[in-house]
């Protein structure tokens, strides 16, 4: 039976092929104008009040980053091979949403609404059933176990394959994992509580969680390498007109998930474990101090005997 057709047949040199459908576009036109007015804004005494300059960049990364794996010609051509909408999957999830998550968004966003705007938004999140549903979903437990099922689900071969027939079901798709993407990292960048053991407890947990998604993720990516089956047929004929057997495509977006995927998640678990450690020696250097100046008012109070009574 003939695979199935594909979304779209590229017409023309593949670096012209760039997508400007409204519906990505415009999005990511919105969040741009609205982080750069509150930016202006916060900035207007001066730059890095409120969002630091290195944040501000990790936003403006992100938006590039996200704009490369949707419009650019990236896009068409993971409509023709696996391992090229892998890549697009693997620039939205590792890539752009972290960048994203590390700029704080909402702070500049709600400065840049007209003050009526900001206080509905205020009075919407301050209502207690969105309240308790934030304060469920943003556990990060729960984001690791919603953003986990998303790229398993979505990886199913009847539900993937009918990314390829639908424009729907392809937005609905990568909606799941750049949104449950962008709710995971929130939870690994920003959902430390302030200081003491809370913040040691969060480190650690942060911590466990990408080694978790880098092995559950990777172990998804090892499945498609070594796999026997081909999982998802309709590729078969895009692969070839780039000269690539079905499983060699399907080996390839194995490997990309496996290993620099994998890989993104390890070497932030480092950077964040390499953070606990210096918060760790931070608190002990900080009783230390607390200690010697202790000592220090008992030795003035006491006349400068040097024995604890």
């Amino acid at each position: 039976m003939a695979p199935p057709l594909l979304l779209h047949a590229t017409t023309g040199p593949l670096w012209a092929d760039w997508d400007l459908e409204p519906g990505i576009v415009l999005p990511l036109a919105i969040a741009a104008v609205l982080y750069a007015r509150g930016l202006r804004l916060l900035w207007d005494e001066h730059v890095g009040r409120g969002i630091r300059l290195w944040e501000a960049s990790a936003f403006g990364a992100g938006l590039i980053v996200s704009m490369l794996a949707l419009v650019s010609p990236l896009h068409a051509l993971s409509e023709q091979l696996f391992v090229a909408h892998m890549v697009q999957h693997e620039l939205l999830m590792v890539v752009a949403a972290p960048l994203l998550v590390v700029g704080r968004p909402l702070v500049p966003m709600l400065w840049a609404l007209p003050s009526r705007a900001r206080r509905r938004v205020g009075g919407l999140t301050r209502q207690p059933a969105f309240r308790a549903s934030w304060r469920f979903v943003s556990r990060p437990i729960v984001a690791f176990v919603i953003h986990g099922a998303a790229i398993w689900l979505w990886h199913a071969p009847a539900l993937y394959q009918a990314t390829l027939r639908s424009d729907t079901i392809h937005a609905l798709q990568h909606l799941s994992f750049f949104g449950t993407a962008l709710l995971f990292w929130w939870t690994i960048v920003h959902a430390h509580a302030p200081g003491g053991r809370a913040r040691a407890v969060s480190f650690g947990t942060a911590v466990l969680l990408l080694f978790g998604t880098a092995l559950h993720s990777g172990a998804l990516g090892a499945l498609l390498t070594f796999s026997r089956t081909l999982w998802y047929p309709a590729y078969a004929s895009g692969a070839a007109a780039w000269r690539l057997t079905p499983f060699e495509d399907q080996e390839l977006a194995g490997l990309v998930m496996w290993i620099p995927a994998s890989f993104a998640y390890l070497v932030a678990a480092l950077f964040l474990f390499a953070g606990w450690l210096r918060a760790s020696e931070e608190r002990v250097h900080e009783r230390e101090i607390a200690r010697e100046m202790e000592r220090a008012q008992h030795l003035e109070i006491g006349g400068g005997d040097d024995t604890w009574s």
